[in-house]
């Protein structure tokens, strides 16, 4: 069992997501499922769907999905340096710039969700092995204090958060 982070392993704006993640959680079942649930969640959304956005302004389904990928990547590689007590600030990333920046709408959903799938897996396999001491060691990331569990616990309520936008806001799965 890894216990939920303290308040001073991670920046305020993380707490959302961290508390999303129930108590006594077994984490790495948590990480192991969602990509499956996720799966589950846009297996009747075609591709043309998945292009369409809720309101103008807002990222499309496809969007979503790639944001997903891009963040799981991000957190994954800020968890990797400071469990390997790299005490190197990590700077932080503009969620919105990294959207623009590519077009995900041009990818199959599919396959976006095949990305998200295989980067989940690895990370489960890189930090399921992690110390006790590991997982409690201290980085900087975006300027503030940050742990290597405090991440993993922000990869799961990050994507709580958004499987609950896709169920709420985009009424897929409903």
């Amino acid at each position: 069992m890894i216990p939920r982070p303290q308040a001073d392993e991670h920046g305020a704006y993380y707490s959302a997501y961290i508390n999303r993640v129930p108590e006594s959680s077994d984490i790495f079942a948590l990480l192991s499922a969602q990509p499956d649930e996720l799966r589950t969640l846009v297996q009747g959304v075609s591709d043309d769907q998945a292009n369409s956005r809720p309101a103008p302004g807002e990222w499309s389904i496809k969007e979503v999905i790639g944001h997903l990928c891009d963040a799981e990547r991000i957190f994954a590689y800020r968890a990797l340096r400071v469990a390997r007590n790299d005490s190197q600030a990590l700077v932080g990333f503009d969620q919105d710039d990294y959207v623009r920046a590519t077009d995900f709408n041009v990818r199959s959903l599919s396959d976006l969700v095949d990305e998200f799938t295989f980067q989940r897996r690895a990370n489960v396999l890189c930090f399921k092995p992690l110390n006790a001491d590991e997982l409690v060691r201290r980085g900087s990331a975006s300027g503030n204090p940050i742990t290597a569990r405090a991440l993993l616990y922000i990869m799961i309520g990050h994507v709580m958060h958004h499987i609950e936008s896709l169920q709420t806001s985009y009424h897929v799965g409903a």
